[in-house]
């Protein structure tokens, strides 16, 4: 982690004057202070420290668990991702910042004495100084924001005990007493309903205004005498983010918490601009942009780490083409062997290079989640990896993907019980299917090489970050089929891997957890909105639940390939392909997502919502308000190509619409 600076008070508040953006710790290291950007907010966390300073250590009665169980831990963490804060790094036993100067050194506190003896004047001189130089800083702060706005808000963020009480008490108290209720009435309000959605894993919300605390702070009145255009709003939230008797924290109710608070910072900030100051401006705006050195370490540690971790690489049996003869040649009667390939890394060393990456270097609280769930799915794919062949691959590819619904199962049971298209397209052979690939890649200016090979079993494979696509040695296709996959292969897949490889963070071309749901999806509602998908094609995808589900409930290779010959007419040939789909690695479940991925891609197309963001690499749906923030913040780069037919769609026959109009998400 890079070195802060120490600055002078005198050096701070020039920065500040001069509007000049840094991050510095004053150089009593009493107080930290961060500005990336300068915006009408403050977030400030002033008992956050814990910090006695060496002359005052053996004069305190208090031990440092008792100074602790005073102070408020974490309220820093609840404020991390904003770009303007402020935070006491001193003990308030030292000197409360809450409190006014001539109040702010204790005697006694909580009904317990704090000195073994009176302080001496010299000691209490130095303990006021740091008190007084703190306010200089917050009252040049503000007064530049105001000058620059018109106006600004402070989250004063602070926690309180609640055991001793031994009475219910809410989780978030916000005390308005002494801000001026009339001119801010609506700021407040909005404030409380954000509050009010903040959810914490398993525990109740409940919120009061002037409950416990009526916000008598020093730090809120002062403010709110000196800058009558600044809302302060003193926020104390409960803790139930750690264990108030032994001192441990429980950090997912920590990380929930700082979640909550980015969203509704920005948010309320965002209100209390445009409403109370009448700035136009965007939400994004309010937070940092461009990206920092220590999440371009992280970063790039992760890519350099996991680039060449491929499951579907992995799954690919390597004697395909000779069980399959064997199966067929002896009706089904035994199930195949597949062999596969051994994986290279160790998984105990991967996963341990994988969990030691410093995501807690990463500020911004959404981003670093964002790279923790990529590293907790790079940590199920490498037991995929270590179980492949086994039995327990199966397990851990259902924990992975998951397994089709009762939805899914009544889509799937839905679309196999329509009638068949009535009529086929023209077949054509692989030079025909080569030139319209070509073509295609061609308008998108894509540098790719289209080839026709022997060594694949499949009609079609695409090598993406290769950029490559083969075709099958004598393959014959209907041309409505072709006329799809190039927009699903193309128009989606290699779309999105060449806006991955211009994204500035690596992270878009890894893959996010459960990006098959979303990227299979976009790639399907491609082949709709093409005109070509055809009742066949929907077939195919349900027939994949449909074996998926057959599976789960304990039917073998043999038992599967016969259900799908004898009960859904499938010739041998392709019978076996789509088994050996659904069981490769040891029982695969991935292939029930294309359906489900496409009915709720098609629902967010319906609603009118952009699927750009969701084409700058291998993203998924789950992170789609991140990625559009991403960008605005300039974290990540709009797309350089977009998926062509989602500009010029075609309607397709009515037979496939009436499908359609019955699925259900």
């Amino acid at each position: 982690m890079a070195l802060i600076k120490s600055l002078s008070v005198k050096e701070i508040i020039k920065k500040i004057n001069n509007y000049e953006t840094f991050e510095a710790i004053s150089i009593e290291s009493s107080f930290h202070i961060k500005i990336r950007e300068y915006i009408p907010f403050v977030s400030a966390a002033i008992h956050a420290g814990n910090k006695l300073r060496h002359n005052l250590k053996d004069k305190i009665i208090h031990t440092s668990y008792e100074r602790w169980y005073e102070e408020d831990p974490h309220t820093d963490t609840f404020i991390s991702s904003m770009p303007l804060t402020i935070v006491g790094l001193d003990s308030r036993f030292e000197y409360d910042l809450n409190r006014s100067p001539e109040n702010c050194v204790y005697k006694d506190a909580w009904g317990k004495e704090v000195w073994k003896k009176q302080l001496s004047k010299a000691l209490i001189k130095e303990s006021l100084q740091k008190h007084t130089d703190f306010y200089k800083v917050i009252d040049v702060l503000i007064e530049a924001i105001e000058k620059k706005f018109n106006g600004c808000i402070v989250y004063d963020m602070h926690s309180y005990n609640f055991i001793r009480h031994k009475k219910d008490l809410p989780i978030f108290n916000l005390g308005t007493e002494n801000v001026n209720q009339k001119k801010f009435k609506k700021v407040i309000d909005y404030w409380v309903r954000g509050l009010e959605s903040i959810k914490i894993r398993s525990i109740e919300n409940t919120t009061e205004v002037n409950g416990p605390f009526q916000g008598n702070g020093y730090f809120l009145i002062h403010i709110s005498k000196k800058f009558p255009n600044t809302l302060v709003l003193a926020t104390e939230v409960k803790k139930i983010y750690c264990n108030e008797l032994d001192g441990n924290n429980y950090p997912l109710v920590i990380n929930d918490l700082e979640e909550g608070f980015k969203r509704i910072i920005i948010q309320t900030s965002h209100f209390f601009t445009e409403n109370q100051l009448g700035l136009k401006i965007k939400r994004k705006s309010l937070l940092t942009f461009g990206i920092e050195e220590q999440l371009k370490k992280v970063d790039k540690s992760l890519y350099q780490l996991t680039k060449k971790l491929e499951v579907l690489s992995y799954v690919t049996p390597l004697n395909l083409e000779s069980e399959q003869k064997k199966f067929l040649k002896n009706k089904g009667e035994k199930n195949p062997n597949f062999k596969y390939r051994q994986i290279i890394d160790h998984p105990f060393e991967f996963k341990r290079k994988l969990y030691s990456l410093k995501l807690e270097d990463i500020k911004d609280v959404s981003v670093a989640r964002l790279y923790r769930d990529v590293i907790e799915s790079y940590s199920d794919k490498i037991d995929m990896l270590n179980t492949i062949g086994t039995d327990k691959f199966f397990f851990n590819s259902l924990r992975y993907f998951g397994q089709p619904n009762e939805t899914d199962l009544r889509n799937a049971h839905f679309i196999l019980n329509c009638p068949d298209d009535e009529e086929e397209s023209e077949i054509i052979n692989v030079e025909r299917i080569k030139e319209i690939f070509e073509k295609e890649i061609s308008n998108y200016g894509f540098e790719a090489k289209v080839e026709i090979t022997k060594s694949i079993t499949a009609e079609i494979m695409v090598l993406n970050f290769k950029r490559k696509v083969l075709l099958k040695y004598g393959s014959k296709l209907s041309l409505d089929s072709v006329k799809a996959l190039v927009h699903h292969e193309v128009g989606v897949h290699m779309v999105t891997t060449m806006n991955a490889v211009n994204q500035p963070l690596n992270i878009f071309k890894l893959g996010f957890p459960n990006n098959t749901y979303t990227q299979e999806g976009i790639a399907v509602l491609t082949e709709y909105l093409s005109g070509h998908l055809t009742i066949r094609r929907l077939k195919e995808l349900a027939l994949r639940v449909v074996a998926v589900d057959l599976m789960i409930n304990g039917l073998d290779f043999k038992a599967v390939y016969h259900e799908m010959v004898n009960s859904y007419y499938l010739s041998e040939n392709d019978a076996f392909i789509l088994t050996t789909r659904i069981f490769r690695g040891g029982g695969f479940t991935k292939d029930h997502l294309y359906l489900k991925g496409f009915i709720r891609i098609l629902k967010l197309w319906e609603e009118g919502k952009s699927l750009n963001p969701l084409l700058l690499g291998k993203n998924s749906i789950q992170y789609y308000d991140l990625y559009k923030e991403m960008i605005a913040r300039e974290l990540a780069t709009a797309p350089n190509y977009i998926t062509s037919i989602l500009n010029q769609p075609v309607k397709s026959k009515k037979e496939v619409e009436f499908v359609i109009s019955g699925l259900r998400s």
